[in-house]
């Protein structure tokens, strides 16, 4: 957490935290959101689709060229937001686990 940008939503009334997202970036080309997270009971109120949207706003004064994400189950949330899956993903490559 220390070397990324991070994102918190919170309930107003009791400042109680309901989410967090994690940007890693370079600030100049590339960012890859990752560890969104919505408490359980603060799910499917829309929490998730404007955390992902204030953190992409936050990016934009840096002209990234890039910004990424991996999902198992939210794409359709994702998607609202502006993301995509990969023109040309025959591009890309990984080392680790998947």
């Amino acid at each position: 957490m220390a070397n990324s940008l991070n994102f918190g939503a919170y309930d107003s009334a009791t400042g109680v935290q309901l989410g967090y997202a994690r940007v890693v970036t370079d600030k100049a080309t590339f960012a890859w959101l990752c560890a969104v997270y919505i408490a359980r009971g603060s799910r499917g109120k829309g929490l998730g689709h404007a955390l992902v949207a204030a953190a992409c706003e936050h990016l934009v004064p840096y002209g990234l060229r890039r910004v990424l994400l991996a999902t198992a189950d939210a794409h359709a949330i994702y998607a609202k937001v502006g993301f995509a899956s990969l023109e040309k993903p025959e591009k890309w490559m990984t080392l680790g686990a998947q």
